[in-house]
C-alpha cells in the first residue's frame, strides 16, 4: 500500500514538474509542425505521410521565393531570404517528370481544373473511364470530360504548377507539384505572379 502510494506521489510530482518547466506539456505552446492548435486549417493535414509541413510566415515580411527539392519531396518557402514554411509534396512520376530549373509564377487560379487529365463521365456524372489523358484517350460517344480539380493552382511553366492534391508519400503526379490542402492555400495566399520558384534535384 505504501509502495503504491509512493509511486502515485512520484508520478504526480513528475507530471506537475514537467507541466511547469517543459514546454512540450504546456497548453500555451504552439508547434510549427501543426500538431498543436497553431492553425485552424490543420484539420486537413495528412499526418500519415506528412510529418514535415509547417508555416510560420504570417508575421514575416520580405519578397517571397520558393525552392522545390525533388529528392527531398519538399517545398521551401522564403520571405526576404528567411525560411518561413515547408510543405511535403508529390512531384512528377516516371514518364511525367517535373521540370528542373528557375521559374516564376505565371498564373494563379484558385479553382483551376485540368484541361488534359480527368475522367470521362455520363450525363449523370457517373464515371465511364477514370484517370484519362485527353491527348491519348479518345472520348467515348456521349461521354463528358470532367477535368481533375487542382485547387490553389500556381503555374510555373507549361502545364506545370503547384496545387492541392493527394500525397501518397512519393512522386506520383503528371508533373505538377502537389501539396496538402492547407499548405497549397497558404503558399497561394503568400505569392504573386512573378514570385521566383527554383526546382532542384
Amino acid at each position: 500500500m505504501l509502495r503504491s502510494f509512493s509511486s502515485l506521489l512520484l508520478t504526480i510530482l513528475l507530471l506537475t514538474g514537467c507541466a511547469s518547466s517543459d514546454p512540450r506539456f504546456s497548453t500555451e505552446t504552439q508547434y510549427l509542425n501543426g500538431y498543436g492548435a497553431a492553425h485552424a486549417h490543420d484539420r486537413v493535414r495528412q499526418p500519415s505521410v506528412d510529418n514535415v509541413s509547417y508555416w510560420d510566415g504570417d508575421h514575416v515580411s520580405g519578397p517571397p521565393a520558393i525552392r522545390i527539392s525533388l529528392s527531398e519531396q519538399c517545398a521551401y518557402f522564403y520571405k526576404g531570404g528567411e525560411l518561413v514554411g515547408i510543405s511535403a509534396i508529390s512531384t512528377g512520376r516516371e514518364g511525367f517528370g517535373t521540370n528542373i530549373g528557375n521559374f516564376k509564377i505565371i498564373q494563379k487560379d484558385r479553382n483551376h481544373v485540368s484541361s488534359r487529365f480527368g475522367d470521362y463521365v455520363d450525363g449523370r456524372g457517373n464515371i465511364i473511364q477514370k484517370e484519362i489523358d485527353t491527348m491519348k484517350d479518345p472520348k467515348p460517344k456521349g461521354a463528358i470530360y470532367d477535368g481533375a480539380k487542382m485547387p490553389f493552382f500556381m503555374r510555373i511553366v507549361g502545364g506545370t504548377g503547384m496545387h492541392e492534391g493527394f500525397l501518397p508519400g512519393y512522386p506520383a503526379s503528371h508533373g505538377c507539384i502537389r501539396m496538402p490542402g492547407y499548405m497549397a492555400e497558404t503558399f497561394f495566399n503568400n505569392v504573386s505572379v512573378g514570385t521566383p520558384v527554383a526546382v532542384t534535384h
